[in-house]
């Protein structure tokens, strides 16, 4: 499937507090935590637990949640397919819905039961 730009700018506009719910749930549901959600999000955005919680209380959207993150260096080597968009083929234009569609990936990851050390990439030198 092919990102619009309005499907970039729906997604940019929507509330990083609303569906965080929905990742602990989901991850709860498969034995997984909180903690291991919050180790993957400062991964991928260096944000630590008390940054996490003040975006929370903020509501912030997602372009602005992006916008304030220092993606991790190797992020490019998240790779797959999520909700029907293969994420390396996301055009870099479209920059926040891919990063969402890389934070849903580490989720899924996480919910199959890949270890942690596997979610947070290494490139292979």
């Amino acid at each position: 499937m092919k990102v619009t730009a309005e499907k970039n700018e729906q997604v940019a506009n929507m509330i990083f507090a609303s569906i965080y719910p929905h990742y602990v749930n989901r991850l709860e549901k498969n034995g997984r935590t909180k903690e291991e959600l919050h180790q993957v999000i400062q991964w991928l955005t260096g944000f630590d637990e008390n940054r996490i919680r003040k975006l929370l209380q903020e509501k912030v959207t997602f372009r602005t949640f992006f916008k304030e993150a220092k993606l991790h260096p190797n992020a490019h080597l998240i790779k797959g397919v999520i909700c029907g968009y293969r994420i390396e083929d996301i055009e870099d234009k479209f920059q926040v819905y891919k990063r969402c569609r890389y934070l849903d990936k580490l989720v899924d990851e996480l919910v199959k039961g890949r270890k942690i050390e596997k979610i947070m990439r290494k490139k292979i030198i």
